[in-house]
């Protein structure tokens, strides 16, 4: 039997997927400390520019030590709108685009 424990991520890499995929037994660890500045709320895609980070804003609270599924996502701002417009512009081209913009 093979076990995978991951932590969420935000776009996550494709070796996360293919993790999952060999697993019989995957688990979310999201009981573990938030980390601000890192991949569980952003990750960088690729441009003409070079990297460009997508962030997705979370309401915080002070207490250290606050776990990853306690953190909640700040939709005021239309965040995803921005994201998908990004990734939509920057992967025109990508074979499963259509895929993910019908989604």
């Amino acid at each position: 039997m093979i076990g995978v424990i991951l932590q969420p991520n935000y776009i996550p890499w494709r070796g996360y997927f293919e993790l999952i995929g060999k697993a019989d037994v995957f688990v979310f660890l999201d009981d573990v400390q938030y980390t601000t500045r890192d991949w569980r709320n952003r990750n960088q895609i690729k441009t003409q520019t070079g990297l460009q980070w997508l962030t997705i804003p979370v309401f915080q609270t002070s207490k250290f030590g606050q776990l990853i599924h306690e953190v909640e996502i700040d939709n005021s701002s239309k965040w995803y709108e921005k994201h998908l417009n990004a990734i939509t512009r920057n992967y025109s081209k990508a074979p499963f685009l259509k895929n993910l913009v019908n989604y």
